[in-house]
């Protein structure tokens, strides 16, 4: 009865994670908005969890599909938010505390010391496409150029600087745009990536700046897959299948590309003798 319990504490701890901001932002801000957006994507979270739980074997594309497909249509298109690393930049300089600042707070600076790089695996808009793609299991060894997210990093920091040191008028305009040229750049380039290095995340491992803040954060993440070493058999097929070649049978801080793991449980789904 214990164990059956255990198996719902992690939807339940992201479920109240996000609730907890909600309420907390609704009541600060004395913004609805606030309430709706954060319990929203704690419940879409919370499902694919709960769904992954019960072995339905797309619960992570239902979570991508209901969290992206909101932030990118609903907040992006809709609502005109920069919801990119630019919108992070611009809120910051104007020192407001609301939309991409929070976000960025909740979902990639602070978060992932609670569920890691879980934004990449079941939130992010790019991935959500990009996962659809044929490689998903990497066909290549792993490229050494992950110094190129440093750069993309850079130049957002950069355009968005040049901009208000710039005294450029109707910024909000242009980061509008910003965004959707930077989505469909972001696109271009991830699908390009995938079929060059027959990998479908060959952009989330060397070309996204929001890994810049997500790889540290993650490094401490609660929400880790962890092995069993009594029944581990060393078969190598957890390792095969892991998108962001995650080796999870070690299960120290310092394994083997620990901070990219996207908790996509594909290890957990394919482990033979259910030691993760």
């Amino acid at each position: 009865m214990k164990q059956s319990c255990n198996k719902y504490i992690s939807p339940l701890i992201i479920l109240i994670v996000f609730e907890s901001v909600a309420v907390t932002l609704w009541l600060t801000k004395k913004n609805l908005f606030y309430l709706f957006n954060f319990s929203y994507i704690g419940l879409s979270v919370s499902l694919g969890i709960l769904l992954f739980i019960k072995k339905y074997k797309h619960a992570r594309r239902v979570v991508q599909l209901l969290v992206g497909l909101y932030m990118l249509v609903y907040l992006g298109l809709i609502c005109n938010e920069n919801m990119q690393i630019e919108g992070f930049w611009y809120y910051l300089f104007t020192g407001v505390f609301e939309a991409a600042t929070i976000h960025y707070a909740v979902a990639k600076i602070f978060g992932p010391l609670i569920f890691g790089r879980g934004w990449c695996g079941y939130a992010c808009w790019t991935a959500m496409v990009l996962d659809f793609l044929p490689y998903k299991v990497p066909l290549q060894p792993r490229k050494k150029i992950g110094w190129i997210r440093y750069i993309t990093f850079a130049a957002s920091l950069v355009f968005v600087s040049a901009l208000f040191l710039a005294k450029v008028g109707n910024i909000e305009r242009i980061m509008f745009w910003a965004f959707i040229v930077g989505n469909i750049a972001y696109y271009g380039i991830g699908i390009a990536l995938a079929f060059l290095f027959k990998d479908n995340r060959a952009f989330c491992k060397y070309v996204c700046p929001i890994t810049v803040f997500l790889k540290p954060m993650s490094y401490f993440s609660l929400m880790r897959v962890k092995c069993k070493k009594d029944l581990c058999v060393n078969c190598g097929k957890c390792k095969r299948v892991c998108p962001m070649d995650v080796d999870v049978t070690d299960n120290s801080r310092k394994r083997k590309n620990g901070t990219e793991c996207i908790l996509c449980m594909e290890c957990v789904k394919n482990c033979p003798k259910n030691a993760l």
